[in-house]
């Protein structure tokens, strides 16, 4: 029953062939990608290489925004698209224990054990005479039979086929690994735009409410003009009807709040109905980038981390096809004990045995073979064009975040300063038509201009912190916990500035 004696020239053989075993197919090495040495938008920033488990901490906090302090931490663990991903990734990792598990022999055990009613021949004399009793010219006896086996196969990867396999697969769980971690960023960044989206509307009706208070005075100085006859009928029914659109785009932004109220619960696995987040009339604050930081943050994009393993794998299914055009070797053998009757099944006298080997190997297959080699090769070259152009992708989201940062930073500076000059043009129009010496028109050309330099001025804010959000997720986290690393070199001039 136990594989003993027997066994041991099967193992030398089966070592043997596993030492001289061969991987075929390509082995990985991933292709340069041209970069800038640094970024043209921030000075100091250096080239970068992919390493999506650097740290990435608490991003969120530079926004100062007590709202995403509460709901970030959520994501990663309530969000459903998160949970989603990291489903598929535990189904990747399992396939590779799967895949693994062709590397080692089977080994099994097999018992039986029957009971049959057989004939025998005829007899004679006396015995014929009982079996004539019994009825027929012989008898018939019931007998027992059984075997206890242990039995072991094994396909030696002499060509590296499960190897590859084992690569493949690996590679594919990383990918996995990393596509969980860019769910994770992209649900988080989309959060930070939802209560970023949330503070702006809470800050537009805080505009507009003014507003409106501000058109209801007005049509108050209006109303006294006309009852005093000084003003045409016009003026009186233009300003309610500037105060009336001005209430109705008020109650308009709560469709915008609500929709980001919403998107907020969903975010962190909530029920729309089940969040009700008060208002507030501070906006979160604009993360500032540290002068200096290298552009080695972009190598935890997670994206860039998927695209270079499925880079990886794509390289291990070539070998995988390759191997396809050597014969397949197995080897087997069973040892155990069959006996019938069945009395006395483990004397040794009932011991067997048996070693085997086989091997096939396809002579002809229509070009099979060569066109998934081919499939292989092409699905690899894909890969790598898919690489090289998700890390140039990522160079132009940074570029295009840190360009719009300081563009828009100009602007608004130059918005602040028309806020200024719109708020003082319209109340010197204001005084001028109580004093009467411009009409209606000229008052209602400067509210409107000042509201909506306002909003403008909210508007670039708002593209500001969006952003900073975008910039976060395109350099794959924050800088902040990456800054917090002695060795990193921003935080070593800190140091050396102290």
């Amino acid at each position: 029953m136990t594989m003993n004696a027997h066994f041991p020239p099967l193992a030398a053989l089966t070592l043997a062939l596993a030492l001289a075993g061969c991987t075929v197919g390509p082995d990985y090495r991933r292709p340069d990608v041209p970069v800038p040495a640094t970024w043209k938008e921030l000075p100091g920033w250096t080239r970068a290489e992919p390493a999506a488990g650097g740290p990435k901490g608490a991003w969120w906090s530079g926004f100062h925004d007590p709202l995403l302090d509460e709901f970030e931490p959520l994501v990663s663990v309530s969000n459903q698209t998160v949970r989603q991903s990291y489903a598929n990734y535990q189904q990747a990792v399992a396939e590779v224990r799967i895949a693994r598990s062709a590397l080692f022999p089977t080994i099994g055990v097999t018992g039986s054990l029957t009971r049959e009613r057989s004939a025998t021949g005829s007899f004679s004399g006396s015995s014929a005479l009982a079996a004539s009793r019994l009825g027929g010219g012989g008898f018939q006896a019931v007998n027992n039979a059984g075997s206890l086996e242990a039995n072991v196969s094994w396909a030696p990867d002499l060509w590296g086929q499960v190897r590859r396999t084992i690569e493949e697969n690996t590679a594919t769980a990383q990918a996995s690994e990393a596509t969980l971690a860019n769910a994770t960023l992209s649900e988080q960044i989309a959060l930070a735009n939802a209560v970023i989206g949330l503070r702006v509307a809470d800050a537009n009706i805080d505009l507009l409410t003014a507003t409106v208070d501000e058109y209801r005075q007005f049509l108050r100085v209006v109303g006294d003009q006309d009852r005093a006859g000084t003003v045409p009928p016009s003026d009186l029914v233009s300003a309610r009807t500037q105060l009336e659109n001005a209430q109705a785009s008020l109650i308009a932004l709560g469709v915008a709040r609500t929709q980001n109220e919403h998107a907020i619960a969903v975010l962190v696995g909530r029920n729309p109905e089940e969040l009700d987040v008060p208002h507030s009339a501070a906006l979160p604050a604009l993360p500032e980038i540290p002068a200096g930081v290298p552009s080695t943050l972009l190598q935890r994009r997670p994206d860039v981390a998927t695209a270079e393993r499925q880079m990886a794998a794509a390289n291990a299914s070539i070998g995988v096809a390759i191997s396809a055009y050597y014969p397949d070797i197995s080897l087997s053998g069973f040892n155990g004990f069959t006996q019938s009757p069945l009395a006395g099944l483990l004397r040794i006298s009932n011991y067997v045995w048996s070693l085997g080997a086989s091997a096939t190997q396809t002579l002809f297959d229509g070009g099979e073979r060569s066109g998934q080699v081919a499939a292989a090769r092409a699905s690899y070259d894909a890969a790598v064009a898919n690489y090289r152009g998700t890390v140039l992708g990522a160079f132009e989201s940074v570029e295009n975040d840190l360009a719009g940062l300081r563009i828009l930073a100009n602007q608004a500076d130059a918005l602040d300063a028309a806020v200024r000059d719109a708020t003082r043009g319209a109340q010197i129009a204001l005084d001028e038509y109580e004093a009467g010496t411009v009409d209606y028109t000229t008052v209602a050309t400067a509210q409107a201009t000042l509201l909506s330099t306002r909003q403008t001025a909210l508007g670039v804010q708002q593209q500001r912190l969006l952003d900073a959000a975008s910039l976060i997720g395109d350099l794959g986290g924050g800088w902040n916990g990456a800054l917090q690393d002695p060795l990193h070199p921003a935080a070593q001039q800190e140091q050396s500035a102290r």
